[in-house]
């Protein structure tokens, strides 16, 4: 297995500085960078899915956050936190369902509310050291996970994972994918089948384009013959990744991924879930509070710019479906494997210290 070539992002420069990203709208057939400069170039990035995945999601609001902020050097300190009330509410407004935005824009104002008395260039200093410390915890995170998760995989055989929840979702390996690397660099041989992921074909473009880049085998299935492929056991196992987990388990994903944990449970298959602890919503006891990110008809009816629905005719188009704790085996976080997942077993793990 090879070693990852890229970063999803990474920040250029001090201050001030720039946010550099992949452009994953246009994976896997072009490899383009973009860099932004400004919040609003953030916001666009996160809305549009050129970054995505909820960890990768939460290290570009902290970034996008020293950018919003880079104006306002020479401002009174009552200036500058009125403008970083400002940037973190717009930022905010970009994706309601992946709680890590939010985690991480609440950080990041933790950080100034610490220290209200340092001058505005200093205290932009110490918001960029906050959110290069959220990237590298971000890709320890990732790391552990892996860890943690393999035992979780078959020793051989098949692995079925939808959307796309690897390298490009995250700063490091993935979550999901993390575990899938992990296994296969300690020597399980696996073969991944990874849905297309309708409407916008996240595993499809990017989950088969991080396999392919890492040498490990994939195949691309339609969404709709996941059921197909348990039947005739090709698959052993099942893993996603999660943009929201209440503290009952039950998890918030990619739209389709409730569907892969119903086939799971009729197929006797293991279905697990890998997120690491910041992608937990304390306040949320359970999955019905999880609001779900409705996007524009268009992805639907005019997928990639091929219109497949006629004029007139309604669409509905939810981003996320949430899969009830009761279908997941297991939660893979960074400080330990949540089994079985319950409300009691996830507020256990999550106190424990991270390895």
């Amino acid at each position: 297995m090879s070693e990852p070539h890229h970063r999803t992002q990474s920040w250029i420069g001090e201050i001030p500085g720039t946010l550099r990203m992949i452009d994953q709208t246009r994976l896997p057939t072009e490899f383009v960078e973009i860099d932004c400069t400004t919040v609003e170039q953030v916001w666009e990035a996160i809305r549009s899915l050129r970054v995505r995945g909820a960890p990768a999601i939460g290290v570009a609001a902290a970034f996008g956050t020293v950018i919003g902020l880079q104006s306002t050097q020479e401002a009174d300190r009552s200036d500058f936190d009125r403008r970083l009330s400002e940037v973190a509410e717009y930022l905010a407004e970009s994706r309601p369902t992946a709680v890590n935005l939010f985690w991480a824009l609440d950080r990041m104002q933790a950080v100034a509310a610490d220290e209200p008395e340092l001058p505005p260039g200093q205290m932009l200093q110490r918001l960029l050291a906050e959110a290069r410390a959220i990237d590298e915890e971000d890709r320890a995170m990732c790391t552990a996970i892996g860890q943690h998760g393999i035992a979780c995989m078959p020793e051989s055989g098949g692995v079925l994972t939808h959307c796309n929840a690897g390298g490009l979702a995250t700063a490091g390996d993935g979550t999901a994918l993390s575990v899938i690397f992990a296994a296969c660099a300690a020597g399980r041989p696996l073969e991944v089948y990874a849905d297309e992921t309708r409407p916008l074909l996240q595993g499809a473009r990017l989950t088969s384009w991080e396999l392919q880049q890492r040498g490990i085998p994939v195949k691309v299935i339609c969404d709709s013959m996941a059921a197909l492929v348990m039947r005739q056991k090709k698959v052993q196992a099942v893993i996603t990744g999660a943009d929201r987990i209440a503290m009952n388990g039950d998890a918030a994903n990619k739209v389709g991924t409730y569907s892969i944990a119903v086939l799971a449970k009729a197929h006797g298959i293991p279905f697990y879930v890998a997120a690491p602890s910041s992608t937990f919503d304390p306040a949320l006891e359970n999955g019905d509070q999880i609001p779900i990110e409705e996007r524009d008809r268009s992805e639907v009816s005019h997928g990639f710019g091929h219109q497949t629905v006629p004029d007139g005719v309604g669409v509905w188009n939810p981003a996320f479906d949430v899969t009830p704790a009761q279908l997941v085996t297991a939660i893979i976080t960074e400080r330990g494997v949540i089994n079985p997942v319950n409300s009691d077993t996830v507020h256990q793990v999550l106190a424990m210290p991270h390895h």
